[in-house]
């Protein structure tokens, strides 16, 4: 089997999702494979965005759409390119997270999937299902569940 040559990582920017971006950008370095790090979001309802602009003022704008989600791209980058990553591509993207991960590797080729396993081992997680459960069950892909609580 030949090296991956693209990678895609999501995160929600919790230390866990970031423990994975790490291994994913230590992984992608190693293959000078391309990284893309994915960010499912749900925009803020009205209320929020109203009860937001009452406390934020000026920065109110940090949660419409999917600024949240740019914040935490951003960080995470910076993650992966610290654990080796040079080829870094983030995506915001409106969804819930199986459906956006499928999604994404779909739209980008990517040949690596690379997702944390919270909710793996939980009771919620075996009844209901998990993000790297689902993931891996309906991924095209290989699919690499990081130990990340």
């Amino acid at each position: 089997m030949g090296s991956y040559a693209k990678v895609l990582v999501g995160s929600d920017g919790s230390a866990t999702s970031l423990l994975a971006v790490d291994r994913a950008g230590a992984l992608a370095g190693d293959a000078n494979a391309e990284l893309i790090i994915v960010c499912a979001y749900e925009p803020a309802s009205k209320t929020e965005v109203q009860a937001a602009a009452e406390v934020l003022k000026d920065e109110a704008y940090q949660v419409v759409g999917s600024a949240p989600a740019e914040s935490v791209l951003r960080d995470a980058a910076d993650r992966a390119r610290s654990a080796g990553a040079s080829k870094v591509e983030t995506l915001a993207i409106q969804g819930p997270p199986v459906d956006v991960l499928d999604q994404a590797v779909a739209d980008t080729g990517a040949n690596l999937l690379v997702v944390g396993n919270v909710g793996l081992n939980t009771l919620t997680g075996r009844i209901l299902g998990s993000v790297p459960q689902s993931v891996a069950r309906r991924s095209g892909v290989d699919v690499l569940i990081v130990h990340t609580s």
